[in-house]
């Protein structure tokens, strides 16, 4: 019996259903798995993607053929049952479901299974096989929660201020961005935004995520603001003229990869706060035991060592090639409006 999602030029495949998943080249029909650059690209010829990814999708492709679906509803196409489950990653992450000849597939896009009051959570989707990222899938990536992590932001924000200082988190305008924006104190002091953040706090806003208020530094007219104040951009941003106008700034990096030293040094960051939108060694464990597959095909990341991994468990694994990132690559860190704004 042939495989439900095959690997073509252009991205993963549903032959019976004729369409792809998150293709990295223009196709006619696309389900997108999330808004992040490296899995929704702009040609397609038709979307289809979960309903709270609608805005994100529009702010950063404009405009385009979109089908949005509610999560967990079932769309037949070509005789193939698609559904869509909350991947947990970011605002609008989905799980596809496939259901065909009596086979179910799961592709998981990314996804985390941590709790992140920014997005709907994890949902574990029964199946024969899953397909599942690798991006940390390795047994060194293990997150702290989420509260003592941002305990740690507050900390470093507070003592900034309390030196006149501004303190620029670095991290990737969707996704990220929100999530830190909803775990800081902004009792402490103004937060300021870079462009490219702005457009998708608005997206997260209008699907009732609850932000803190925020400006843009354009925005800013007392002076002495810039000098306690939390700046929340992309990584490009640190290394751009924009960032002058803050001084005497600290500089700090959310990611995953700041678990590993000497990753914030190369970086030429002040410090590194580790917050990934992804799952960790156990997380992503936990999410291919709940789905009771046999079948685990490893994209991206790790997919190696994920794979001997599964092997020694008795699972049948195996990896799919793709051009997915290790972690979010963003080509639009920005926009034409905001250079040197």
């Amino acid at each position: 019996m042939s495989d439900l999602v095959v690997q073509r030029p252009e991205g993963l495949y549903c032959p019976p259903g004729d369409f792809y998943i998150d293709p990295w080249r223009p196709v006619p029909r696309a389900v997108i798995t999330h808004a992040h650059s490296d899995h929704a690209r702009y040609g397609n010829g038709h979307y289809l993607a979960a309903a709270p990814a609608e805005g994100v999708l529009r702010a950063r492709l404009g405009e385009i053929a979109l089908q949005t679906l509610p999560y967990g509803e079932r769309i037949a196409h070509h005789g193939v049952t698609v559904s869509l489950h909350p991947a947990g990653h970011v605002l609008g992450s989905a799980q596809v479901r496939l259901e065909h000849g009596g086979r179910v597939w799961v592709a998981s896009g990314d996804y985390k299974v941590a709790p992140d009051p920014t997005c709907t959570p994890f949902e574990a989707v029964r199946c024969d096989v899953f397909i599942t990222e690798s991006t940390f899938g390795l047994p060194i990536y293990r997150w702290c929660p989420d509260d003592e992590v941002f305990a740690e932001v507050n900390a470093w924000w507070a003592r900034n201020a309390a030196h006149a200082r501004a303190s620029v988190l670095c991290c990737y305008s969707f996704g990220k961005a929100q999530r830190v924006l909803a775990g800081v104190d902004p009792s402490i002091g103004p937060i300021i935004v870079h462009g490219a953040v702005r457009p998708l706090n608005e997206a997260y806003r209008a699907e009732g995520v609850p932000l803190p208020d925020t400006r843009m530094v354009t925005e800013v007219t007392d002076k002495a603001d810039l000098r306690r104040c939390l700046v929340v951009c992309p990584p490009g941003a640190a290394a751009s003229p924009w960032l002058r106008r803050f001084g005497d700034a600290q500089t700090a990096f959310a990611s995953g990869w700041m678990q590993v030293r000497g990753n914030r040094r190369r970086g030429g960051y002040d410090r590194g706060f580790v917050l990934s939108d992804h799952a960790d060694w156990p997380g992503l464990l936990q999410a291919i035991d709940a789905t009771g597959a046999e079948r685990i095909i490893v994209t991206h990341g790790s997919s190696g060592a994920m794979v001997r991994y599964l092997g020694e468990r008795g699972l049948r694994a195996e990896s799919f090639q793709t051009e997915y990132g290790d972690d979010v690559v963003e080509a639009d860190l920005q926009p034409a409006s905001e250079a040197g704004a």
